[in-house]
């Protein structure tokens, strides 16, 4: 477990259990579903900044596709741990987003790397579009942190 002291700032950490729907026969992740955990620690992410999925797809008519997402395996995690999603914002575009994401095991070991680049798109066009002022900010005021 960590707490609030152990994350640097400017850093969102979301820790995850690994259950056995994530794993393969092997008893490890099976490498998509490390996608969809990401996926679910980003849009807690987005909540924790103030502007959650469900005002800004529901409402607002805003999407945030992944765009472009690199990944490095570095090593396995097994069923049962408990692992560490750390996400950090390097560079906000006019209506671009670039995350990156380090998974770590309990032993301290990185697991896996990803740099994520996120698109502000209209629901109504699926054009990009420029970040709303108040998306901005709060994207700008979470990294400023770091």
């Amino acid at each position: 477990m960590h707490t609030n002291s152990d994350i640097p700032t400017g850093q969102f950490v979301a820790e995850r259990l690994i259950r056995f729907s994530h794993c393969d026969p092997a008893g490890i992740v099976f490498f998509p579903r490390y996608f969809e955990l990401l996926n679910g620690v980003v849009e807690d992410w987005w909540a924790h900044i103030g502007k959650p999925w469900t005002e800004t797809v529901s409402e607002r008519r805003m999407g945030t596709p992944t765009a472009q997402i690199d990944t490095t395996f570095v090593a396995p995690s097994h069923f049962g741990e408990t692992v560490r999603f750390e996400l950090s914002v390097t560079h906000v575009g006019n209506s671009s987003l670039h995350l990156t994401h380090r998974i770590v095991g309990p032993d301290g070991g990185e697991r896996v790397r990803f740099e994520q680049r996120m698109v502000a798109t209209s629901l109504d066009t699926h054009r990009p579009m420029p970040w709303p002022e108040d998306i901005r900010q709060a994207i700008h005021g979470f990294k400023e942190k770091s």
